[in-house]
Order: structure tokens, then sequence, then C-alpha cells
């Protein structure tokens, strides 16, 4: 049995996701004639109160077309020094829009909506690129994990009203952030421009992101997406894991936070482990001792059918995900105790 922990996207879709994907009504999407992606698209707009949805491949593509969406080349936009955005994907920002990134400080890959003044750039100073978007992530995967509070990103969003910028939210684990707070759908569609949420993740999905706002910003996006590549057939067989994951595995986060907790309770206990990481959500970041080489720590476990990821300099991550049970969390607890 290999317990992989390397992320939430390792996941295998369930046995009620494979007969919804089986069963799915078909048509050619790129003729927006898929009635299976129309209704997923319907469903998704309708959670967050929003006008209308795009399915998208994958969310990488959902935030560079939000980004193409509310730039011009030689504008800028605002995020954190650790958001998804910048970090990895592929500095498509640049690449796909002609855009700089102003990367705030902030703490967990969140910043405070006074940080996001001072970062706007002088729109009368000739030298400085305009400032145009402000983006967010919640969950932030490098923060581990952690969730942004409703009260400061109302803040933020009071920032971009003022300062006439757009605000767009990357929630590649948007529906862990809501669990985990008591958050609502609706609260963040309210707050936001753009939303971008991936369905392969937590929700455990093959496939699939959403990009969500205005009809006029989803019509743009639909050109944006072809643009770049995104058209796709008959992928309701795809939308309808999608509409599934809505329907099932939202409310079941819970289990995976739970256990992420358990482990890194378990993980504060050992002498080898020198720091772990406060732990929201499903995402467990913890530091080995500086006497243990983390690549030795990481083979270690593997040689034992555990996966888990190195970030370096003594970091590791684990994730947890709705493919991890509870004999799995039993036989990884075991394995931890008898490492060192």
């Amino acid at each position: 049995m290999t317990i992989n922990l390397l992320s939430d996207t390792v996941t295998k879709p369930t046995k009620g996701m494979l007969e919804a994907m089986f069963n799915a009504e078909v048509g050619d999407d790129v003729f927006g004639a898929d009635p299976t992606v129309i209704a997923l698209q319907e469903k998704a707009a309708q959670l967050f109160g929003k006008e209308a949805a795009l399915f998208f491949p994958s969310g990488t593509q959902a935030n560079q077309v939000a980004i193409k969406l509310h730039t011009q080349p030689g504008e800028q936009l605002i995020c954190d020094k650790w958001a998804h955005v910048y970090n990895y994907e592929g500095g498509g920002a640049s690449f796909n829009s002609g855009v700089s990134c102003r990367l705030i400080d902030g703490d967990k890959g969140m910043f405070t909506a006074q940080q996001v003044l001072e970062n706007i750039s002088n729109k009368e100073d000739i030298h400085q690129a305009i400032t145009s978007l402000v983006t967010v992530e919640n969950s932030t995967n490098k923060g581990g994990g952690a969730c942004w509070d409703l009260q400061e990103l109302t803040r933020i969003k009071e920032v971009c009203k003022t300062h006439e910028l757009a605000f767009h939210l990357d929630g590649a684990r948007l529906f862990n952030a809501l669990i985990a707070t008591s958050q609502t759908p609706k609260e963040h569609g309210e707050l936001f421009d753009t939303i971008s949420i991936c369905l392969s993740k937590g929700l455990g999905c093959p496939i699939g992101s959403l990009l969500i706002g205005s009809t006029a910003d989803i019509k743009r996006a639909l050109r944006i997406r072809k643009l770049f590549g995104g058209g796709m057939r008959q992928v309701g067989y795809v939308a309808a894991a999608g509409i599934y994951a809505l329907d099932h595995h939202v409310k079941r986060l819970h289990e995976d936070h739970k256990r992420a907790k358990e482990i890194a309770s378990v993980l504060e206990t050992y002498s080898f482990i020198k720091k772990v990481e406060p732990v929201t959500t499903n995402i467990i970041i913890f530091y080995v001792a500086d006497h243990i080489d983390e690549s030795e720590f990481v083979n270690k476990l593997a040689k034992r059918d555990i996966l888990i990821v190195g970030m370096g300099q003594g970091k590791l991550r684990i994730v947890t995900h709705i493919d991890f049970t509870d004999q799995m969390l039993e036989k990884l607890l075991k394995e931890l105790k008898e490492l060192y």
C-alpha cells in the first residue's frame, strides 16, 4: 500500500464520480453545445452568486486568462511573494500578458489592505508601471494552507474600488478555506471580479478548473481561452466529475483537515522535528531538526511506501486528500515513530 501525500492532485475518481462521467451527456464544447459543461458552469456561477463561469483544463490557464482579462501589456499586478501566479505558473503573467508582478512581503502568503495601498504605483509617474490588478490566493499553497480573513479581503476590495483596480481570487483550494472558516461562496463572489476554482485538488476530480465572473468578463475570457489553446470538445465527460464533486466532495473536506491536524500534533512530539507550522486545512508544513538531512528523511519514508515533498532547507510538506484513509493515517504515524 503506497501512501501518496505529495499533493491533493494525486487522487483517483471515486466510483460515484466515474459513474457520473461514464453516463454524461456530451456535445462539442467549442460550439457551446456540451450540455454537461453548460450545467457545470451554471452551477458554479450560481454557487458564488455570479453571472457566468467558464470551464478550463487547468487552474493555471484559468488564472492566466484572468490576468489577461484584467490587464494590458506594460501594466502591473500586485500579489504576495509566495503567490502561485508568480511562483508556479511558468512566468505566464509576463509571457502571456506582458505584465510585471509587484510582490508584497506578506505572512503565510497573505497581506493587508494597507500593504496593497502602499504598493499601488503612481499613475502620474511615467516611469512606473500602472497597477491594474490585485490577486490573492485562498487557501495559500506555500503558506501551508492558511486562510484569509474575510474582513481583510473586504478592506482590500475597498482599496481596489477606490483605485479602480480589478480583484482576482486564485481559489485553487478555496473550498478547503471555506470549510475551515465557515465562510460561504457567495461572500467571496461579492468581493471578487473573478474567481478561479480548481476541481482536481481537494474535490478529487481528474482534471478541470473554472473561472467565475460577470457575463461580460466570461465572454471575453472565452475568446482568451481560445487564444491560449483551451478549446475542448466532448469535455462533458470531465465536467460531469466536477458536478459530482460539488455535490458530494465539499463537506467531506473537514475529514482531510482533521487528519492533517492529527499528523501535525504527532509530529510536534518527535525530537527529530524542529518545527511544525500551524495547520488550518489539509497542508502540513514542517521542518526536520538541523542534524537530519532532508533528502534522507524523504527517502526513508519512500522506502516505506510513503511519499512526501521536500521543499529545501529542511522544509517538508504533507498534503491530505480524499484517497488518504484512516488506515493510511495509522500506518503513517507508525512509520514516523520508527523512523529515527
